[in-house]
C-alpha cells in the first residue's frame, strides 16, 4: 500500500488544547501546519466533549479561568461568541449529607451530628496532644492536624480513590502543601463565636482569600474551543489528520528535517516531513518512537500515569444537586466525583425531564475498572447511585462510558529524575523537536497552561532559538481557587515565566522518595 506524502514547517503529534493552540498561532503567522491525532472522531484530549444521543460529556470537568491575560485573550479570540457565565460550586458526598468544599470544619461537625462531632473532636483533641514524632506519610500529617476520625471520614477515601495508593505512602510534605488554610481549633472557636452573634467574619478556619464564584464555559461544552481551534486551522490551508497515530519519528542527520510516520486506521502509513515536531504526546509514547532510540529511552519508559472512565447515565428526573461535580467520600462505592453536565451547561443536555450525570472512576488502563465492559459499568454505575441515595436505577433511561487513558502524570520516587534526563538528551541532539502539554512533558497542569507551553514554543519557532524557557511553566495548587481572570500579563515572560506560571502543581509522591518528592516541586531552568 503506497504511503501519503505531506511536506511542512511544522509536524504537531496531538490534537489536545497544547497541539491546537501551537497549531492555531502557527497558521496565523503564515506557517504552514500539519498535525495528527490518534483519536478518530474527538479534538481536545482530555478537555474534548463527547456526545451521545444529543447529551454531551465533559470528560474531567473544566473551568475556564485563567489568571494569564495572553491565554484568556486567546480564548475569546478563538470563540468570540459561545461563553457563558456559570455558577461555581462543588461540595463533598458523604453518608447522604452535602459538605462544603473547600471544607468548613465547624459546618462538617455540625452535619455529622452530635455523637460523630464528640468522637471527632475526642480524636482531634488525642492526636493534638500526643501525635506522632515521626511524621513521614500523608496519613501521619493529617491525623496530627485533624485527628484519625476526621481524617478517615473526609481525607482517607476520597485521596485512596484518585491516586491509587495507600495514605500510608503518600508522603506527609505533599500533605502539607496541599491541605493549607484549615485549622480545626480555630474553625469550631470561629463557629461558635458566630452562632452566639459574636463574630460575623465568613472565615471558618479558612485563610481570607477570593474564592471563584462564577466561571466561563464554552455553551456545548470544552470541546467547543477546540473544535474551532481545528477549524481555523484548516481554514488557513493546514491539515488537522484525524485518526492518525504516531508510529516513528526520525531526523535526517544532512538536512536536519523531521520524518514523521504515522499509521491510519486502515493500517496504511503517512509521512510527513517537516522543519520543526511539536509533540504532545506522552512521553514515554514518544521516546519509544524515536529512531535512533534516545539513551534515557529506559528512563522514560518507566514513567507512569493514572487513567480514569466517565460513565454517563441519563436519569428521568430533576437534576439531582446544583452542583458542577461533588466528591464522593465514600468507602462502600468506587466512584470518586460525580459531574451535573447540566449545571456546566443547560446544553449540553437536550431534555429539561431528563438529569445527565458523570460518574468518574480513577483507574490504572488494563485493570478490573478499565477493562469492565461498557455495559457492565453502566449497571456499576446504577448500583452505586442507589447504594449513595441520588437515583432509582429504575429511573436510569440510558448510559454511555468515555475512557481516558494516560490523564494524570504520576509523581514517583523517580519521575523528576527520568523526565530531566529524556529532556536533556532530546534538548541537546535534537533542538527542532519541542515537547508541550501535560503528557508531552508529565507534568500535571491544565489547560490554561498547557496552552502557555505552546505558545511559547511558537514563539521559541518564530525566532529560530529558544527565548523561552517553557519548563518554568506549570500549576499550583490553588490556581482555581483563588484571584482575579486575567490578572496576570505576560508579554514581557522575562522572569521565569513570572510566578503565577513558575511553581509546580503537588502531586504525591510516596514515603520512599522524599528526596525525590521535594525535586519533583522545584521547577527546571534553562541552562
Amino acid at each position: 500500500m503506497s504511503k501519503a506524502k505531506h511536506e511542512t514547517d511544522v509536524a504537531i503529534i496531538g490534537a489536545g488544547p497544547a497541539g491546537l493552540t501551537a497549531a492555531y498561532l502557527l497558521s496565523k503567522s503564515g506557517h504552514r501546519v500539519t498535525v495528527i491525532e490518534k483519536d478518530p472522531h474527538y479534538v481536545g484530549g482530555i478537555s474534548r466533549t463527547v456526545e451521545h444521543d444529543g447529551f454531551r460529556f465533559d470528560i474531567g470537568g473544566h473551568r475556564f479561568f485563567s489568571k494569564s491575560k495572553e491565554v484568556v485573550d486567546l480564548w475569546n479570540e478563538i470563540l468570540p461568541d459561545d461563553f457563558i457565565q456559570r455558577p461555581r460550586m462543588s461540595r463533598i458526598y458523604y453518608e447522604g449529607k452535602f459538605y462544603s468544599y473547600p471544607l468548613r470544619a465547624f459546618e462538617a461537625l455540625r452535619n455529622l451530628g452530635i455523637w460523630r462531632s464528640t468522637l471527632c473532636m475526642a480524636s482531634y483533641l488525642r492526636w493534638k496532644l500526643s501525635p506522632k514524632k515521626d511524621v513521614r506519610s500523608f496519613e501521619d500529617w493529617v491525623v496530627n492536624q485533624f485527628g484519625h476520625k476526621l481524617y478517615s471520614i473526609f481525607f482517607k477515601t476520597y485521596t485512596e480513590k484518585v491516586w491509587g495508593m495507600p495514605c500510608d505512602e503518600m508522603s506527609a510534605d505533599w500533605a502539607a502543601q496541599r491541605i493549607k488554610g484549615l485549622s480545626l481549633g480555630k474553625a469550631v472557636l470561629d463557629g461558635l463565636k458566630r452562632s452566639l452573634g459574636l463574630n460575623r467574619r465568613p472565615n471558618d478556619g479558612m485563610e481570607t482569600k477570593t474564592l471563584l464564584e462564577s466561571f466561563r464555559y464554552p455553551r456545548l461544552g470544552p470541546g467547543m474551543m477546540w473544535e474551532a481551534a481545528r477549524d481555523h486551522v484548516r481554514a488557513a490551508g493546514n491539515e488537522v489528520l484525524m485518526g492518525h497515530a504516531l508510529k516513528r519519528l526520525s531526523q535526517d542527520q544532512l538536512s536536519g528535517r523531521w520524518r514523521v510516520s504515522a499509521t491510519r486506521e486502515d493500517g496504511s502509513d503517512v509521512i510527513i516531513d517537516a522543519a520543526h515536531v511539536i509533540s504532545s504526546a506522552p512521553m514515554r509514547e514518544l521516546a519509544g518512537r524515536i529512531h535512533p532510540l534516545p539513551e534515557t529511552m529506559g528512563e522514560a519508559l518507566d514513567l507512569k500515569y493514572r487513567d480514569f472512565l466517565t460513565v454517563a447515565l441519563m436519569i428521568r428526573s430533576e437534576d439531582l444537586f446544583p452542583d458542577n461535580w461533588i466528591y464522593i467520600h465514600d468507602s462502600k462505592v468506587k466512584v470518586g466525583r460525580v459531574q451535573n453536565f447540566r449545571s456546566w451547561s443547560p446544553e449540553m443536555v437536550p431534555d429539561e425531564g431528563i438529569a445527565c450525570v458523570g460518574l468518574e472512576y480513577f483507574c490504572f488502563e488494563g485493570d478490573g475498572l478499565w477493562s469492565s465492559s461498557d455495559a457492565d459499568l453502566v449497571e456499576l454505575a446504577k448500583k452505586e447511585m442507589a447504594i449513595l441515595g441520588l437515583c432509582r436505577p429504575e429511573d436510569v433511561v440510558g448510559g454511555a462510558v468515555v475512557r481516558q487513558e494516560k490523564a494524570y502524570p504520576v509523581y514517583d520516587d523517580h519521575y523528576a529524575a527520568n523526565v530531566e534526563a529524556m529532556r536533556r538528551e532530546l534538548e541537546a541532539k535534537y533542538p527542532t523537536l519541542h515537547l508541550v502539554g501535560r503528557n508531552g512533558m508529565h507534568r500535571y497542569n491544565n489547560q490554561d497552561h498547557a496552552m502557555m507551553t505552546a505558545m511559547l514554543t511558537a514563539r521559541n519557532i518564530e525566532a529560530g532559538e529558544r527565548l523561552y524557557d517553557i519548563w518554568a511553566v506549570n500549576e499550583d495548587a490553588e490556581y482555581h481557587e483563588a484571584g482575579h481572570e486575567g490578572a496576570q500579563s505576560h508579554a514581557a515572560l522575562s522572569t521565569g515565566e513570572q510566578a503565577a506560571l513558575g511553581s509546580v502543581r503537588d502531586v504525591p509522591a510516596r514515603v520512599a522518595g522524599e528526596t525525590g518528592s521535594t525535586a519533583a516541586k522545584r521547577p527546571s531552568k534553562a541552562a
